[in-house]
């Protein structure tokens, strides 16, 4: 995934710090990622969730807003009202540059200002929020012990995300101030709200709130044993995969045609997690699958091993050949299973010359159906005309060059 550094100007003239997580392959639409408000752009949540719609084709913006993380400013002197202007100023310098973002994703308070900005940018077509208050104003729980100097000082440093920041009253006075009920309700944009039931931090009635403010289409999905920061990497990759499964159906995600002499487009694997082995697989913006080894061999089991498939795809393409033929002949075939298991044998025992270890594929192929003994058994004959069997059997040709 390629991610490039990209600033523009905020609501106060200062310089705001962004990653811009580039398609390594078309770009299909633009998404805007606002952070929560004791976090950065550099979330681990945020760069799975990037990866994820990015490996769909998706590029996503991601940023630091004014007095936080990288970016320019004081944080004291901003309000809830300030982060929605720099969502819709992010919107216009994605604009500026080709991309219209179509997708906003808010994390905590970032998903209530993306509720807030959605009706201020045209371009957008769905929204989605991750752990977010109905009310803004319930992020003040987190200095509720500086409230009484900032009331009395006008400002108050307070410890967020791990480091000093200084809070201002405005800040405080306008999250208070703030209600989304009228921005939900006139969103017009598709929804999905994703919270756990045990957030500690935006309590589970914030999400059932905003899901009953809203209008169709809505969706809601619960992060079952997952806190507020999405912390756990099993968490983030699920709540990255229900966004890049849910957003296509509300995005124009019209795929080019795959390059000439390749009718079924590039399959492309990258790493998901270096001090692992999960892997991405992506098959054009529509088609996402993980690829993982056992928890015995290092792995996290999260996805299929490569061998794994491998035989899926032995699996496949014989049902679909036993489908196809019995289709063309009109014969009485009501299902058909095939169950293959993968080894590695001697190469005398698979019946190969020679001392060496050989692959052995098992298929087990399971027909119902109002079939005639001879028609079954020509099905079975059938079966060993799979294209991905023949290739399995004869060499293939593997042809590798340096990007």
């Amino acid at each position: 995934m390629p991610t490039e550094r990209f600033t523009f100007r905020g609501h106060a003239g200062h310089e705001l710090a962004a990653r811009l997580d580039l398609p390594d392959g078309p770009h299909l639409a633009t998404a805007l990622f606002a952070h929560c408000f004791t976090c950065s752009k550099d979330i681990p949540a945020a760069r799975r969730i990037a990866a994820r719609l990015a490996g769909a084709g998706i590029a996503v913006l991601r940023f630091d807003f004014t007095g936080l993380g990288h970016s320019g400013g004081e944080f004291e002197n901003t309000s809830f009202r300030s982060n929605i202007e720099d969502l819709v100023l992010a919107a216009r310098a994605l604009k500026a540059q080709g991309m219209p973002p179509s997708l906003l994703v808010g994390h905590s308070l970032g998903g209530a200002a993306v509720l807030g900005a959605a009706g201020q940018i045209d371009s957008v077509k769905a929204v989605v929020t991750i752990a977010a208050p109905y009310d803004p104003g319930h992020v003040t729980h987190n200095f509720e012990g500086a409230l009484d100097t900032i009331e009395a000082e006008g400002t108050a440093e307070v410890i967020l995300g791990g480091r000093p920041i200084r809070v201002g009253k405005a800040l405080v006075e306008n999250v208070r101030s703030e209600r989304l009920g009228e921005a939900i309700s006139g969103l017009k944009r598709a929804l999905l709200v994703l919270h756990a039931p045990r957030d500690e931090t935006v309590g589970i009635e914030n999400a059932s709130r905003i899901f009953a403010a809203a209008k169709h289409p809505k969706s809601f999905v619960t992060l079952d044993g997952a806190d507020h920061l999405i912390s756990d990497a099993a968490d983030a990759e699920y709540v990255a995969g229900v966004i890049a499964a849910w957003a296509p159906r509300y995005l124009d995600l019209r795929r080019p045609a795959p390059p000439p002499g390749v009718p079924e487009g590039i399959v492309r694997v990258s790493e998901a997690d270096p001090d692992g082995f999960l892997q991405d697989v992506n098959a054009g913006a529509r088609h996402h699958l993980l690829a993982d080894e056992p928890a015995a061999y290092g792995g996290t089991g999260r996805g299929l091993t490569p061998y794994g498939f491998l035989s899926a795809g032995l699996g496949a393409c014989t049902s679909m050949t036993i489908r196809m033929y019995a289709r063309r002949k009109g014969w009485p075939l009501a299902h058909v299973r095939v169950d293959v298991s993968h080894d590695k044998v001697h190469a005398q025992d698979a019946g190969a010359p020679g001392d060496q270890k050989a692959d052995r594929f098992t298929r087990v192929i399971r027909m119902t159906g109002d079939l005639t003994e001879a028609q079954h058994a020509r099905l079975m004959e059938i079966a060993d005309k799979c294209p991905v069997h023949r290739t399995l059997e004869k060499s293939a040709e593997v042809i590798t060059r340096a990007a």
